[in-house]
């Protein structure tokens, strides 16, 4: 399993393309574009046992390991905004060890491209659910 972006898409894109994106309704657009890039989970994916609990919408994660040690995560959700949010996190923990993805500060990320103040809390809650269910995958 490779990551849906190949490695076309990192977290310094991501950092440009909301940097540039003044304005909340710009980068809900951003996040509408960035779901549309990011392919599904195939049906047979979309199991409990990749089911991401703490999400309001139905949402997965698929992650593998590569042969150099690397995570290699693809999420999928039935909402788009949430689809949106899971591109911003892959491409900042996509094709990462574990010691990467833990040392990640998710928080500082958010931060920067201003996105958990625009989001309803149980939206919050369920991003930090998706990064979440990642370290964990990432820690086992």
């Amino acid at each position: 399993m490779n990551h849906p972006f190949g490695t076309a898409i990192t977290d310094q894109d991501i950092r440009a393309l909301f940097a540039a994106a003044h304005g909340w309704e710009a980068r809900y657009k951003q996040l509408i574009l960035l779901a549309r890039q990011l392919p599904p989970l195939p049906p047979e994916a979309r199991t409990e046992a990749n089911a991401i609990h703490g999400c309001e919408s139905q949402a997965w994660l698929q992650a593998g390991q590569d042969a150099q040690g690397r995570w290699q995560l693809h999420c999928d959700s039935d909402a788009r905004i949430v689809k949106g949010l899971m591109a911003v996190v892959l491409a900042a923990l996509s094709n990462k060890t574990s010691a990467q993805i833990q040392a990640f500060d998710m928080e500082a990320y958010f931060a920067e491209l201003q996105l958990l103040a625009h989001l309803s809390p149980s939206r919050g809650n369920g991003l930090r659910a998706v990064v979440e269910a990642i370290k964990t995958k990432a820690g086992s």
